[in-house]
């Protein structure tokens, strides 16, 4: 039977993680904005809250989702946690301006919610607790473009803004944003207790994760084992799904990994457009770290932080590398998959991964738009025509491109590929539309004038990426000539 959506007033809330010791987290009230107003809401995390899409307008919701009131039920906390910060070891951090308020059950579903940018904590170090507008809107948009991508994410309900200013290189308008998950505890959290040599808290956290995450392992001969195994899973996964699509993290550090494979804090992130396999969306990332063909292996490096920190609880050494082991094959097993889908490819041949490696070398070589090859290369015939201009358009090399289409077209012979349906199947996850820098820069610029309508109309076309929306028809091309000067960097 369907649940009525739910008012403001019969939102409650409970908090499962405030029922851990009170070492875990620090119990504080946000720090109230003034006069907060609604930049953008997604009526779609509402409905998997069970919310009234009717409250998203009211100004009861402007207090409780910028922290000005507490929901029912709420019991605001900041948490705990440490982690490697570009692989050094950076003792504790913590959530220093985010408050998780509680979480409801809906559907069979158990979701938190987390104010970021809810002002200042006792893990706030030198900062002053609050977010700016400009990245509070990129991450809205963001998480509901990878949610919309089908891609592992934590997701996000609204942006509520404020002229109250605070200081980053210039002044700039606050913001808040309300982050919802099943879970926020990173990796960096079993870290902390880890390094601080506290195993018995460290065996709290694990048997609270798994009770509330993975009730399924309880039946394992070694849950604690079995935990790894299914975070090193999913991470592995989850890298897969960032490099098919382009997407770069900019952050991965181990207290911005999510203990369930899910894509958590947005930060300095990207849309790869010209390819480089060596970009680095991070303005401060000046070693590369991070970059995009280094993510799958830095998810590997995460993984094995996780595992020292989970060995205690494991036991054995050899129990802990058998966890960790399979992240390279679940990786390549879960890219393969993901890339024949690209290509429309319904059966594995042996010659697969060159043709694969061999398209991306011409990107490469070629530093071609990553979305739009693989969006015209959906729309091209079985048999050489006039559509194949779409894809050589974007290639310098198109004698190179040709030739790599021959071999393309023999592959689809050999599977006896039928057109339409491969193009439908192609066109269902390559996507049109991505949330671009530049575009981003666009409705963040207006916002900035209390236009929040390029907002809105952002994320109503990234909620359907695969959509042609040819009303649309100029969101989906290659960015304007200012924005390769556009920077993203750890200052927000």
């Amino acid at each position: 039977m369907t649940t009525p959506p739910l008012s403001l007033q019969d939102f409650v809330l409970e908090n499962q993680f405030a029922d851990l010791p009170p070492h875990f987290h620090t119990h504080l009230s946000a720090s109230p904005i003034d006069k907060p107003y609604l930049v953008a809401a997604s009526a779609e995390v509402a409905a998997q809250l069970n919310l009234d899409r009717a409250s998203l307008n009211s100004p009861e919701f402007l207090d409780y989702f910028s922290g000005n009131q507490i929901l029912p039920g709420s019991e605001p906390l900041a948490a705990v946690y440490s982690g490697h910060q570009f692989g050094v070891w950076a003792g504790q951090l913590g959530d220093g301006r985010a408050l998780l308020l509680g979480g409801r059950s809906h559907a069979d579903q158990y979701l938190e919610i987390q104010l970021k940018g809810a002002g200042m904590t006792p893990y706030s170090r030198m900062g002053d607790g609050r977010a700016v507008l400009r990245s509070s809107i990129r991450e809205f948009l963001c998480s509901e473009a990878m949610a919309a991508l089908s891609i592992p994410t934590s997701r996000a309900l609204c942006v509520i803004g404020s002229d109250q200013m605070v200081f980053r290189e210039t002044p700039e308008s606050s913001a808040v944003v309300a982050r919802v998950a099943p879970s926020f505890v990173r990796f960096g959290s079993f870290e902390h207790w880890y390094y601080n040599d506290r195993m018995d808290d460290l065996r709290l956290l694990a048997d609270y994760v798994i009770a509330q995450s993975y009730p399924e392992l309880l039946a394992e001969n070694n849950p604690y084992q079995a935990l790894l195994s299914t975070v090193t899973t999913r991470t592995a996964e989850l890298m897969a799904h960032w490099q098919a699509v382009g997407f770069m993290h900019g952050v991965m550090n181990t207290d911005n990994m999510s203990i369930l494979g899910q894509t958590l804090d947005y930060g300095p992130f990207g849309f790869m457009e010209a390819y480089d396999e060596k970009h680095i969306c991070n303005h401060t990332d000046q070693q590369g770290r991070y970059s995009y063909r280094m993510q799958p292996a830095i998810g590997n490096w995460n993984c094995q932080a996780l595992a020292q920190a989970l060995s205690p609880l494991i036991g054995s050494v050899d129990d802990t590398n058998a966890a960790l082991s399979h992240y390279p094959a679940v990786y390549r097993q879960k890219g393969t998959e993901l890339m024949h889908q690209k290509f429309g490819l319904k059966t594995d041949h042996e010659g697969d991964l060159d043709l694969f490696a061999n398209f991306f070398t011409l990107l490469q070589s070629n530093h071609a738009d990553f979305t739009l090859s693989f969006r015209h290369l959906s729309k091209l015939s079985n048999q050489k025509s006039t559509k194949d201009e779409l894809v050589r358009d974007l290639f310098l090399d198109r004698d190179g491109l040709d030739l790599w289409l021959i071999n393309y077209r023999a592959r689809l012979a050999m599977e006896q590929s039928d057109e339409q349906t491969r193009q439908t199947s192609m066109l269902s996850v390559n996507p049109k539309y991505i949330l671009r820098n530049y575009l981003a820069q666009v409705a963040i610029e207006k916002a900035q004038k209390k236009d929040f309508s390029e907002v809105r109309k952002l994320l109503n076309i990234l909620e359907n990426p695969y959509d042609e929306q040819v009303e649309h028809d100029g969101y989906a091309e290659l960015p304007p000539d200012w924005a390769k000067h556009l920077e993203v960097s750890c200052s927000s």
